[in-house]
């Protein structure tokens, strides 16, 4: 079994990512041979800050190892050290439709945001199913929020072996069965993001423990006082969904001991459940995050791992899209 994901340095990693990613990542990476993609190459589809990316795919590398993943078993690579990325992108381009690209969410709704709207924006799904395809990747383990780009990386999939015969694998998609999608503590319909969202609604993987009671204590919830899921509930759910994230247990069991427990007290549980998850991940970071010269030593060896993965199926779409090889 191949698995493959990906997370772009951008922003401050939240319990967001550990959520609907990085836990995910851990998990899977006992199922077969898996490989882990900081996608650098994303990073730079809207303004950025050059110093601010260098510093970040670091601090990303870091998180990784921090929450799970084994650089010795799992190849952990940054997108730019594999050139194959780039020309996968390229070549798959020529069966992604216009109007497709047009179509996406994320798009249209960071396209929005900019002054500048640059081409990359629109055509990075393009290189997100490159990233996918290349390494014949049977699962990806995602968030909620990435199911539109994985299916139409099953389309170009699809699109491409209909036209130059059998290259690639058609992945599926791993979505966590439950914190999928972490929203703000502040407004329970607004994902839990790196970027975009109120600093107060946001659990930073590298807050301090102070930090992170307060915003549980202030988290916003509903009307009533009995802790159960509902659709007319958002706050209430989410903390619940957090709790169970947090604690490995089921969302149901979580109703059962804190239903009559009333908000403030689950409050204060939740924000406890969390600083005792994201504890030890902070002080493996921190250790990780001191060796700069180790972390690009792992990156190398990550980045000579997945060349070697890639360079057999980049070369298989040449070879079937009719050009000459020598």
């Amino acid at each position: 079994m191949r698995i493959f994901s990906g997370i772009k340095p951008t922003g401050d990693t939240t319990l967001g990512n550990y959520s609907g990613g990085f836990r995910q990542y851990a998990a899977t990476q006992e199922q077969g041979e898996a490989f882990f993609c900081i996608v650098d190459l994303h990073a730079i589809t809207v303004e950025y800050d050059p110093v601010a990316l260098h510093e970040r795919t670091l601090d990303l590398f870091s998180m990784l190892v921090a929450t799970g993943l084994d650089p010795d078993r799992t190849t952990v690579f940054a997108q730019s050290h594999v050139t194959a990325h780039a020309e996968a992108s390229w070549l798959l381009g020529a069966v992604t439709g216009y109007g497709q690209l047009g179509r996406m969410t994320q798009f249209k709704e960071k396209g929005d945001q900019q002054e500048f709207v640059a081409s990359a924006l629109f055509n990075y799904p393009v290189l997100m199913a490159g990233d996918i395809l290349l390494y014949q990747s049977d699962i990806v383990p995602i968030g909620d929020d990435q199911r539109q780009h994985l299916e139409l990386s099953r389309d170009i999939a699809e699109r491409f072996n209909s036209r130059f015969g059998h290259v690639f694998t058609v992945p599926d998609g791993v979505y966590p069965e439950v914190g999928a999608r972490i929203m703000s503590l502040q407004d329970p319909l607004a994902k839990m993001g790196k970027t975009g969202s109120s600093e107060q609604g946001t659990i930073y993987l590298l807050d301090e423990p102070d930090a992170i009671m307060r915003k549980f204590k202030s988290a916003v919830t509903d009307s009533g006082r009995d802790v159960r899921r509902a659709e007319d509930k958002p706050g209430v759910s989410n903390l619940i969904d957090i709790m169970a994230v947090a604690t490995g247990r089921t969302p149901e069991s979580v109703e059962e001991e804190y239903g009559d427990a009333g908000y403030g007290t689950f409050k204060e549980a939740v924000g406890e459940a969390v600083v005792e998850l994201i504890a030890p991940i902070r002080t493996r970071y921190d250790e990780l995050r001191a060796d700069e010269g180790e972390l690009l030593r792992l990156l190398g060896v990550g980045a000579d791992k997945a060349r070697a993965a890639a360079a057999p199926t980049l070369e298989r779409m040449y070879e079937a899209m009719g050009f000459v090889r020598l």
